[in-house]
């Protein structure tokens, strides 16, 4: 039996009951088996081969949709597959769940003193980006100024899971605000790349659309996105501590429908769901709630499969053949977006910014482009944009000629640049402490330092408050389990469990120096 993924398939499940119903039940269940032994192949061989990518310092991404590549109509298993709609719908729903997931993991205390350089960066710079994208088409391509435009909007955006998993793999972390500002910028410019996108298709296809109109509906659109992720943020934080759920494993469901619902009502009315759900993270990050350390990697997960099966749909829509045909104007592009259009967005948007030129230099190579570009270019194949194949085409080559060139350098050009620093070794413990409401106590980590004055004393004469319990010591990558006569020693790391009202009364303890 040979899966056809091509026209014939419907992204409604529904279509495919009864279709397939209509054929026979036996014909269906032969569906059923062959989609899942053929989905479940390529996601395990992509998760092996990711394994290599780590040791090569190369963007998992790359694999993934290579992955695709070779499965798909020109490639090993010949897969046909060529249905722009289905890819984008995959890629959509995906988009929600890395967004939510990296909203989570944003920590808004590391991050909001750039908020402002990354909201000018994520919309003044992707706006420049377009422009001086579409103009290089139509002056060196002679691309007519408005499908320029498109395409320039549609690679605008960057791929933060791309950057990170490089920086990672290499072990290498960045100094001052550059990270937290990379980070806020990449999650949060991918609204006003659809925006932009979505704009100038409806320009294209209907004239008479006026600037003034386009420009209420992104201020619409991010006004409501905004809006509706910071409140639906909080309130999920509120749900989750009030739902007390007897069943651990439906807070996961709930989480997942919870951040569906979010997106669908916000587009719904008219706003940005893609902002919505990545600020509604970020809100429901900030507190603290029931089951947050368990949905966390719940939703860590979640996000690696969706990346993983949104590569492989937009590889296997790809024709590898095609690529040759754009490969002067793909490689063109490409390099004008890393050595002009990127920097100059970044430059300009951070004019009046305290980062110095290196920092600003290391931003501006930091363009990798990932899925979002790939999915967008299916909007102009869906709306029949004049020369969308040739566009789509273009951006895929532009997509991995970038996390080939950039992905392999981010690294090296960070060292030479000297915004490097080593990667912090991350903590892990035996235990595990998670708030929940009505709580004031925290546990927290304290090292002893050289020449401290704890060091050498026992716990009963450190002179705690009477309200925090060292649960645990870490000496050596031992884990030992203290009494109260337990010696503590230089170098020990102090698992204690505090009430934050002594937190500062704690670490005063463990900083002061011996004869002081």
């Amino acid at each position: 039996m040979v899966l056809n993924l091509g026209q014939d398939f419907h992204f409604s499940p529904f279509f495919h009951l009864l279709s397939y119903k209509l054929a026979g039940r036996k014909e269906f269940m032969a569906f059923i088996e062959y989609f899942l032994i053929v989905f479940s192949f390529l996601v395990l061989v992509s998760i092996a081969i990711a394994k290599f990518s780590d040791n090569l310092g190369l963007p998992s991404l790359v694999l993934f949709i290579a992955i695709g590549m070779l499965a798909g109509s020109e490639g090993v298993l010949g897969i046909p597959f060529d249905n722009a709609e289905t890819a984008q719908s995959i890629g959509l729903v995906a988009l929600v769940f890395i967004l939510f997931s990296g909203g989570l993991e944003t920590k808004w205390s590391a991050v909001k003193d750039v908020a402002k350089e990354a909201v000018i960066i994520s919309t003044i710079g992707v706006l420049v980006t377009a422009l001086l994208v579409g103009l290089f088409l139509k002056f060196v391509f002679g691309f007519n100024f408005q499908q320029g435009l498109l395409l320039g909007a549609v690679v605008s955006s960057t791929d933060a899971a791309a950057v990170f998993s490089v920086l990672r793999t290499r072990s290498l972390s960045l100094k001052g605000k550059v990270n937290s500002l990379l980070e806020l910028e990449s999650g949060s410019n991918d609204p006003m790349a659809v925006f932009l996108t979505l704009g100038l298709i409806e320009l294209i296809n209907f004239p008479k659309t006026g600037i003034i109109n386009i420009a209420l509906t992104f201020l619409l659109q991010m006004g409501l996105g905004g809006l509706f992720g910071y409140f639906f943020g909080k309130l999920m934080a509120l749900i989750l501590n009030k739902l007390k759920l007897r069943h651990d494993g439906i807070y996961p469901v709930f989480s997942l429908a919870y951040a569906c619902f979010i997106y669908g009502f916000t587009a719904l009315l008219g706003g940005s769901g893609f902002l919505a759900v990545y600020i509604a993270g970020i809100t429901a990050g900030t507190e603290n709630f029931i089951q947050k350390k368990s949905l966390l990697r719940f939703f860590d997960g979640l996000a690696w499969l969706s990346q993983i099966v949104m590569f492989l749909a937009l590889g296997l829509l790809v024709f590898p053949s095609r690529l040759l045909g754009v490969f002067t104007i793909g490689m063109g592009l490409s390099l004008f977006l890393m050595f002009i259009a990127r920097p100059a967005a970044v430059f300009l948007s951070l004019s009046f910014s305290p980062f110095k030129w290196n920092e600003k230099a290391f931003i501006s190579w930091v363009g990798l482009k990932g899925a979002v570009p790939i999915i967008l270019a299916t909007f102009p194949l869906l709306a029949h944009i004049p020369n969308a194949d040739l566009i789509f085409s273009i951006v895929f080559f532009v997509v991995l000629s970038s996390v080939m060139v950039q992905g392999w350098s981010l690294s090296p050009v960070a060292k030479f640049l000297r915004v490097d620093k080593p990667l912090p070794k991350k903590k892990n413990y035996p235990i595990e402490y998670e708030p929940v409401e009505g709580t004031d106590t925290e546990l927290i980590d304290l090292f002893v330092p050289f020449n401290a004055d704890v060091a050498g004393k026992t716990i009963v004469e450190l002179g705690l408050p009477k309200d925090c319990l060292i649960t645990m010591i870490n000496r050596d990558e031992n884990f030992l389990v203290p009494s109260g006569g337990s010696v503590l020693e230089e170098g020990d790391i102090v698992l204690i469990l505090v009430n934050k009202d002594n937190l500062a009364k704690i670490k005063s303890i463990f900083a002061k120096e011996k004869g002081k």
